[in-house]
């Protein structure tokens, strides 16, 4: 394996600007956290996606939605998350991640 495959997406978009925010980033919140047992990637990915537009964290989520996906869960289910969540977070916060989700899966056809 080379040293560039070893270097994470985060260590690439902060290098050694916030090292210690990258190790944690790499070892605590995608090592021990999305490593864990108690629940599935999916589930996780679930509760992430819907966190995230809860609080109305767009930057986080095309990355998050794109990681649903590869943990399974499908176009239709995050699109009825979010058309859910709007109910329970607001409508802004739903409008705004749906159209991230929109863009999203339009750019993968």
């Amino acid at each position: 394996m080379s040293n560039e495959e070893k270097i994470s997406a985060v260590q690439k978009m902060i290098g050694d600007f916030a090292p210690k925010l990258v190790e944690y980033t790499d070892n605590v919140l995608f090592g021990d956290l999305w490593e864990g047992k108690e629940l599935s990637p999916r589930d996780r990915s679930l509760i992430t996606v819907a966190a995230l537009v809860a609080g109305e964290h767009s930057g986080q989520l095309k990355y998050h939605l794109g990681r649903a996906i590869d943990n399974g869960l499908t176009e239709a289910e995050l699109v009825g998350v979010i058309t859910h969540l709007a109910f329970y977070t607001g409508w802004p916060r739903a409008m705004t991640a749906i159209m991230i989700a929109k863009e999203m899966f339009e750019s993968k056809q």
